[in-house]
């Protein structure tokens, strides 16, 4: 396991989501009303963007079943803590009143109460913990400026990052406002601190039933 503090900057390239879609007339905007309206007859996932849509990508099988395995290994271990924890899936909205956007994450935890930005609870605001899992479609989206998004909100204390090609999770923890210490786990038998909700994930766990391309037959995870 390596640890480092760092002041919060990524050392990754940021990709801007809006920049993919820029038409060559000015796009349609929409109020986020009109958006949730959107939302529930689409087929498709989308995020908004202060007025823009944007469909997220489809994920692939490994992608949706370590994500699976997340929030199965998470809802485990925060019922033995003292206080109540929330988990969530994929399919809860974030909604980020300072910037007025509304983002999928792929998982994430809320402390005691849920807080929604609306009456019909379908925009959530202030997840705790929130995790991602990489893809190479999204990575540099997620440790950039979907990074930066989440930091908006005064709730979140903890990102994590799940690779879905090799063993290896990171996570950043808010110690400060603007100081996050970032820590790597990449021991297919170690654990996975998550310092904001005082608990541990076993990789053997988050990775269970996972195959990677370079071990070739080789499985990581139990069983």
């Amino acid at each position: 396991m390596d640890a480092a503090s760092t002041s919060g900057k990524e050392k990754l390239p940021i990709t801007n989501p809006l920049a993919q879609i820029k038409p060559s007339k000015e796009p349609k905007r929409y109020t986020l009303g009109e958006y949730l309206r959107r939302e529930e007859r689409s087929r498709e996932r989308q995020e908004y963007f202060n007025g823009l849509i944007k469909t997220t990508p489809m994920a692939k099988g490994p992608h949706n079943e370590i994500t699976a395995n997340t929030v199965a290994a998470l809802k485990q271990a925060v019922r033995l803590q003292k206080i109540i924890y929330r988990v969530f899936s994929n399919n809860q909205k974030i909604y980020l009143p300072e910037l007025n956007y509304g983002l999928y994450p792929d998982a994430l935890v809320v402390c005691e109460e849920p807080e929604y930005w609306d009456n019909e609870q379908l925009l959530l605001v202030n997840p705790l913990l929130i995790v991602e899992v990489l893809s190479k479609s999204t990575r540099r989206y997620d440790y950039g400026e979907k990074f930066s998004y989440y930091k908006s909100l005064p709730s979140f204390k903890e990102y994590v990052l799940i690779e879905q090609e090799e063993c290896k999770v990171e996570t950043w923890y808010r110690e400060a406002p603007d100081l996050w210490r970032n820590t790597i786990v990449r021991d297919p038998a170690g654990m996975l601190p998550l310092h904001a909700l005082g608990c541990a994930l076993l990789m053997a766990d988050v990775y269970e039933h996972i195959t990677f391309e370079k071990n070739k037959g080789e499985k990581t995870g139990k069983r």
